[in-house]
């Protein structure tokens, strides 16, 4: 049986699209493998990575926050050496020994009238007396005088550190019984008082 030309021209066009298809498939095939042989070979630093892309410098690290200052800490404008350190606004005692460590630090309440603030010394002490405000207290150590009043850190026998009448003219700074034993210790006559605001 004879074919007819059309049907010689549908058998050829069939063959040609297999053939191309063919080529087709092998090139692929082809730039495929040489993509994975290229990328499989190529330095570390051009060769591409799953994930995210590293950036070409570090991130900066965070800065360290500063720390904040220490409450408790000897204020700083109150001199050097052993000394007592009574800050006037802190309401507060620090013992400091010769190598500029607090040793002790305690609350206080203060006197109606204060000292100035400055460098001061211990100018008498006594183990037991009665208070200008009648209570009888212990461990008084003197260190300044304002207006022929005389300031000194003391503490009441019975324990209490009532605030005192703002009217009176008293100069007790008062402290615990503790604390009174220790500035007792620590602050003997000639002993250096600095006072801060």
């Amino acid at each position: 049986m004879r074919q007819t030309a059309a049907e010689r021209g549908v058998q050829v066009a069939r063959s040609s699209s297999g053939i191309v298809a063919g080529l087709t498939a092998a090139a692929v095939a082809a730039v495929a493998f040489l993509a994975y042989q290229a990328s499989a070979n190529a330095p570390g630093s051009v060769a591409s990575s799953p994930g995210p892309k590293a950036s070409a410098t570090a991130p900066a690290k965070p800065s360290a926050k500063p720390k904040p200052a220490d409450p408790l800490a000897v204020p700083a404008a109150s001199g050097t050496g052993e000394r007592v350190v009574y800050a006037l606004k802190d309401r507060r005692v620090w013992l400091v020994n010769e190598d500029g460590k607090s040793i002790r630090t305690f609350t206080v309440m203060p006197s109606p009238i204060s000292p100035p603030p400055g460098v001061h010394k211990v100018t008498s002490r006594s183990g037991t007396v009665q208070g200008s405000d009648g209570v009888p207290i212990e461990h008084v150590v003197r260190f300044a005088n304002v207006d022929e009043v005389a300031i000194g850190f003391s503490a009441a026998q019975d324990g209490s550190m009532a605030s005192p009448d703002p009217t009176s003219k008293t100069g007790g700074v008062r402290m615990k019984r503790a604390d009174g034993n220790a500035m007792w210790t620590f602050a003997t006559v000639g002993a250096k008082v600095v006072v801060v605001p």
